[in-house]
């Protein structure tokens, strides 16, 4: 089953909490760039484009959703999710994670779909000289069109859409569309930056980079 868009109308008590409570971030690093959105939007070509260019390594966060699929499942963390179902469920990790990371002293690109934007809102309010964020995403795009660039630029034998019938992706596509504009409404709820590559997709993607690295030449 093809996954699709629902956002929590707000995050756990426990993720405020920690976010007042941790104490973790007393030697900041240079930064840490978040880059989250929709499948297939264009995540891992910035983080890619950001390590080619500005050796800044990465860490996809569906590594680590696989890393509880496969090693941990009784947290009830797996790839049958929705995407915000998974970001819910990862984020007392993820945000322990971040404010550790932050005294690593070096910048650092952590992407993928399994983030609130509202937890991003709340790390970008906390520490706004030490972490950037941005969301892409789809909202205009023709279905049938997403689905034709789907599968000319797919990722090979080890893209997970690689084997899937035209009918799913288009069932992916069409929920990815809407949950495009579900993350387009809470970045502005929120304050984040939404750059959507549903007409110029390589425009979008250069826009997200230099709003992330742009002021740092």
């Amino acid at each position: 089953m093809a996954r699709g868009p629902h956002l929590p109308k707000r995050l756990p008590p426990c993720f405020n909490d920690a976010i007042e409570s941790r104490g973790c971030n007393s030697l900041l690093s240079d930064m840490l760039f978040l880059v989250s959105g929709t499948s297939r939007s264009g995540k891992t070509l910035i983080a890619k484009r950001l390590l080619a260019d500005r050796r800044i390594p990465y860490l996809s966060l569906d590594w680590l959703m696989m890393g509880f699929n496969d090693g941990m499942p009784e947290c009830g963390i797996h790839h049958l999710l929705w995407p915000n179902e998974i970001a819910e469920k990862m984020a007392p990790f993820l945000l322990g994670m971040i404010e550790c990371m932050l005294v690593d002293g070096m910048d650092y690109v952590i992407e993928g779909e399994a983030m609130l934007p509202r937890l991003a809102a709340d790390l970008v309010e906390k520490h706004p000289d030490k972490i950037k964020a941005v969301f892409v995403g789809y909202t205009e795009i023709d279905v049938e069109d997403k689905v034709a660039l789907v599968r000319k630029h797919g990722g090979g034998e080890n893209d997970w859409l690689t084997n899937k019938s035209d009918e799913y992706i288009r069932d992916h596509i069409g929920n990815m569309i809407a949950y495009s504009k579900t993350i387009r409404n809470e970045c502005e709820k929120h304050g984040l930056s939404y750059f959507d590559t549903s007409e110029d997709f390589l425009g979008a993607i250069a826009a997200a980079t230099d709003f992330l690295v742009g002021d740092l030449n």
